[in-house]
């Protein structure tokens, strides 16, 4: 019945979602470009001018985690400073945030081009609606105005992801795509769970080596810049990266400050890590985007974020899409894939205001978003265990069938 009614009145439907997406797109790109550019307040840019001021600290050889002044804001591991040094350690701080605008309004629109390739969108409509996604989250428009990272990342890791899965991709192709997830670990509470994916896959723990040797030259040539031995300086950054847990949302390291068990938050983290790698280990052979929709859920749950990284929510979106899109299931899977797109749409086009409403108002919004999340999980973690089902079955089909001709 839902299908059928779907059939009827998509069009009208999706013309109203794409032209309420599309005006708050420009009302909130409008207005957090502007925070990034010319908001000379506390808000504007402040996350791109904390990464300015470490970077420049870094390389000058000043203390960035010992320092009391600014140990709020130095949660990032050593080699981070050296891949941001590109955009941030030769500029002052005004062309930076330009330079940091021209590079997020293409990080968007490279991130687009991707998604609307792989997202079996069929119509112009169906295409529009997909790409204003993005542009329309209210995530995205947060991290433009603060100036944070995981805009920039998401395409690299997408890409990068790309180029390394398939067997079919060329070497060349396969060094690419490693230096571009090399890169992602900047952020690496962000990048790290989708490791698992390149790790696993056959023939590709070359690539896992590689982009590994990277990181440890990008710590080691960051270290050389800092007067304090090598394992001091990662102590007291995963010191500081553990105590910043009491700023995010939704995640377990808040989950366990909470509840007064901070000194679980490492090891939990790596109890789930090391739960995701199974799963993806299991799954290994499956399709790409239902392993980055899940492996995207787990890396908003797993360690601290902050309201710019919903943007990783986008991941699961396209996972649903691609499920709602592709035809009519005997059990409703399309059907439930997209309810739950349109729901998940929903709340992310939510204010960021509603986060800081006051009690029990915020709690609740805050309550809602976990659960549809949560949900999405469960969700796309059936839909890869059926799809793994029907590859064994028609495995031992095929087998079954051989011995019967031999």
């Amino acid at each position: 019945m839902i299908r059928n009614w779907w059939v009827v009145h998509h069009t009208i439907l999706l013309r109203l979602a794409i032209v309420m997406m599309a005006v708050l797109a420009v009302s909130k790109l409008g207005t957090e470009f502007w925070r990034l550019l010319w908001d000379t307040g506390p808000n504007g840019a402040k996350d791109l001018r904390h990464f300015h001021e470490l970077v420049l600290r870094w390389f000058t050889g000043r203390p960035v985690y010992s320092d009391l002044e600014i140990a709020g804001i130095a949660v990032y591991p050593p080699a981070s400073y050296v891949i941001l040094w590109p955009l941030l350690g030769w500029l002052a701080v005004t062309p930076a945030r330009w330079l940091w605008a021209v590079t997020s309004a293409g990080a968007m629109v490279w991130l687009v081009y991707l998604i609307l390739k792989e997202n079996h969108a069929e119509s112009p409509l169906e295409r529009t609606f997909v790409g204003l996604m993005l542009l329309s989250m209210n995530a995205t428009g947060v991290t433009i105005g603060n100036g944070q990272l995981i805009l920039h990342l998401l395409p690299l890791l997408v890409a990068g992801l790309y180029l390394t899965y398939y067997v079919r991709y060329s070497w060349r192709e396969n060094l690419l795509g490693a230096g571009l997830l090399l890169i992602t670990l900047v952020k690496p509470n962000v990048s790290i769970p989708f490791f698992w994916i390149i790790l696993f896959r056959p023939g590709k723990l070359k690539i896992a080596v590689l982009i590994l040797l990277g990181y440890v030259t990008l710590t080691l040539f960051a270290v050389f810049y800092q007067r304090t031995e090598l394992m001091a300086l990662l102590r007291e950054w995963l010191a500081r990266a553990s105590a910043s847990a009491q700023g995010g949302y939704g995640d377990l390291h808040i989950l366990l400050y909470t509840l007064g068990l901070k000194e679980w938050i490492l090891p939990a983290s790596l109890i789930v890590l090391a739960a995701l790698g199974f799963w993806v280990n299991f799954h290994r052979d499956g399709d790409l985007w239902l392993l980055l929709g899940v492996t995207a859920l787990f890396a908003r749950f797993w360690a601290y974020h902050r309201l710019y990284d919903n943007l990783l929510i986008l991941l699961p979106m396209i996972a649903l899409f691609r499920i709602a899109n592709r035809g009519p299931s005997v059990k409703g899977e399309d059907v439930i894939a997209g309810l739950l797109l349109g729901i998940t749409t929903a709340i992310m086009l939510a204010p960021a205001r509603l986060l800081i409403a006051p009690p029990p108002w915020a709690e609740m919004f805050k309550g809602i978003q976990v659960t549809i999340w949560m949900t999405v999980l469960i969700f796309l973690l059936h839909q890869a265990w059926e799809e793994k089902k029907k590859k064994s079955a028609i495995f031992s089909q095929g087998f079954t069938n051989k011995l019967k001709r031999g």
